[in-house]
């Protein structure tokens, strides 16, 4: 899963996506509204973190030209705890969730998974494919109950398939949602992990589905 973090205060920006990266997800930041909306507007994005009190262009008239362009992403907004009415105005253009400062990180970690689980039309933090369960809290993949040892590329491929249950996903968007803009992208290497993941969990419950790319499906027989 790739995140956009828009935050002026550079070492909440660090701190947000070491925080971030330490739980399995990729991270762009952007440290003004401008390069913030470019990022948001061109790149696409699982979630995006947010402030309100952004220089060159504000937080809420960046979100407002995001959803008036079409951009759905989940936007979580970071507001000062005194301003109730950044809040207000946040929510009114587009956000989806708020967090006041100061806050604890694991609040944010929190809710991000939540927005992204809402999202992709799931209720649980737990993703359930037959045998196959993806903890996205603990950012860990469990065959049977057992966990299974897995790469952090490997277990973001395997989160962002379980987070699209049952459509295909392209090699493409895997790579997009997989790597950060600055990464040197190439989709052959989609094909290496899902071989992996293929042979670590030892079941065939990923589908490649001829030109188009692949499927995380469950069992026939699974509840």
């Amino acid at each position: 899963m790739r995140i956009l973090i828009v935050e002026d205060d550079k070492d909440l920006n660090r701190q947000l996506a070491q925080a971030l990266a330490d739980s399995g997800y990729v991270t762009d930041t952007a440290f003004d509204g401008e390069e913030g909306h470019f990022l948001g507007d061109t790149e696409p994005y699982d979630c995006v973190i947010l402030d309100i009190g952004l220089p060159v262009m504000d937080g809420v008239s960046v979100l407002k030209q995001w959803r008036a362009d079409g951009r759905v992403m989940p936007v979580l907004i970071l507001t000062a705890r005194d301003r109730w009415s950044d809040k207000v105005s946040g929510i009114d253009a587009g956000a989806d969730d708020y967090v006041t400062k100061p806050f604890h990180i694991e609040e944010v970690l929190a809710r991000v998974r939540a927005l992204i689980r809402r999202a992709a039309g799931h209720a649980s933090s737990e993703i359930g494919c037959g045998p196959l369960t993806i903890d996205t809290k603990m950012s860990r993949a469990l065959v049977n109950g057992m966990p299974v040892k897995l790469t952090s590329h490997e277990y973001r491929l395997l989160a962002y398939l379980g987070h699209h249950m049952g459509e295909v996903v392209s090699r493409t968007e895997l790579v997009e949602h997989l790597y950060d803009q600055d990464f040197d992208r190439d989709s052959n290497t989609i094909e290496v992990f899902v071989g992996r993941l293929r042979k670590k969990l030892g079941l065939d419950l990923i589908e490649t589905v001829r030109g188009l790319g692949y499927r995380l499906q469950k069992p026939a027989d699974a509840p």
